[in-house]
């Protein structure tokens, strides 16, 4: 699944593009006077392959929920177990991302691709359980190659199922303590930044405990051979699940990432394989749309940046994929808040495309050039 995803996928269209900028020109206002909102507009014209491009809803969130073995390491204040009652709380419709949710008309789906518990049944549960939550990735790999790339191949069912449903816009959602860290020890070790720059303090540590973070993290890129542009070993698994390059992207991904990272990023191969656009939420995304860029560059042109996490990490995975953000509300919650924020602006920067008149067809007379 995860190499026919990637030979299916193709880059923004340039004729299309070519067309939502000439049409851009032509409507009734000045030119460039919506800002980032005709960068959108255009972007997804390019990733649809035509223009105007869809109207991108309705919109479908996915959680992907996991836990981690760096838990153990003193990295977040947070008990493990929050991981599994959060996942409870989403499925009840208490948590900030399904209010967020209502307000953007867009369905909620949690997938569970690592949680330490085994969860009942429940109408928008999808289990895809790769394992009981990563091992410790401070001390080695933290996923098999046979694990990451099952966790790949979960998010990219999930958007198939999804686009198959009716989706027009996949956003991305996430849930698991301690994932920050390895957020951060993904982001370093494919943008090469020094973990200070890129550790964050996640759901909120003492400056003892951010220290002790960075530490981990160092540790983790240590453990992997991730230092200084190293390579790191193949984990144990698959030798090579998709051939030449791409293996050592997968390599990164399964020495540091979380199984909701490895989802996710497949989440997001899925959506730009369907030609369906994906909102990016914070640091979490940021840090699988890096492994998802690596395997495959042209993913980047069916993203959005949804917002601007407070998380330092976030906004080096954004300037490394070339991404601007949307929203910059010093978020730091994750679940897919600031994609969800971000949903009706993109809705907004597509409609002005078809509803708003040009020049000609208004009878608006143009600012002579």
């Amino acid at each position: 699944m995860l190499a026919e995803t990637l030979a299916a996928l193709r880059p923004a269209d340039p004729r299309a593009l070519a067309e939502a900028r000439a049409h851009q020109d032509r409507l009734t206002k000045p030119r460039g006077s919506l800002g980032a909102l005709e960068e959108v507009a255009v972007r997804l014209a390019g990733a649809a392959g035509v223009s105007p491009p869809p109207v991108p809803a309705p919109a479908a969130l996915a959680i992907f929920a996991a836990d981690h073995g760096v838990h153990a390491r003193g990295v977040s204040p947070w008990p493990q177990e929050v991981t599994v009652q959060m996942v409870s709380n989403f499925l009840a419709g208490g948590a900030v991302a399904n209010a967020f949710a209502a307000q953007a008309g867009a369905s909620v789906t949690v997938v569970d691709v690592g949680v330490a518990a085994d969860l009942p049944d429940h109408p928008r549960l999808v289990k895809r359980k790769i394992g009981y939550g990563t091992a410790d990735l401070s001390r080695g790999p933290a996923m098999t190659g046979d694990e990451v790339v099952r966790a790949l191949e979960a998010g990219i069912a999930v958007a198939r199922e999804l686009v198959a449903s009716g989706a027009r816009c996949l956003i991305t959602g996430d849930m698991g303590i301690a994932n920050t860290t390895a957020s951060a020890a993904l982001i370093a070790a494919f943008t090469g930044r020094d973990p200070a720059e890129v550790t964050g303090l996640g759901t909120g540590i003492t400056e003892d405990a951010h220290a002790r973070k960075i530490a981990v993290v160092r540790d983790a890129l240590q453990a992997n051979g991730l230092l200084q542009g190293e390579t790191p070993a193949l984990p144990e698994g698959r030798p090579d699940p998709v051939g030449g390059a791409r293996g050592e992207e997968l390599r990164v991904l399964a020495a540091v990432g979380g199984f909701e990272h490895a989802a996710i990023a497949g989440f997001v191969l899925g959506g730009a394989a369907a030609r369906v656009p994906v909102i990016l939420d914070g640091v979490i995304a940021g840090a699988a749309a890096l492994a998802a860029a690596a395997l495959a560059p042209a993913v980047v042109d069916h993203c959005v940046a949804g917002h601007r996490s407070a998380e330092p990490g976030h906004a080096a995975a954004l300037d490394h994929l070339g991404l601007r953000p949307l929203v910059d509300l010093e978020l730091r919650l994750g679940e897919g808040t600031g994609g969800l924020l971000a949903h009706p602006i993109v809705c907004a920067a597509v409609r002005v495309m078809h509803e708003v008149a040009t020049f000609d067809s208004a009878g608006v007379t143009e600012k002579p050039m």
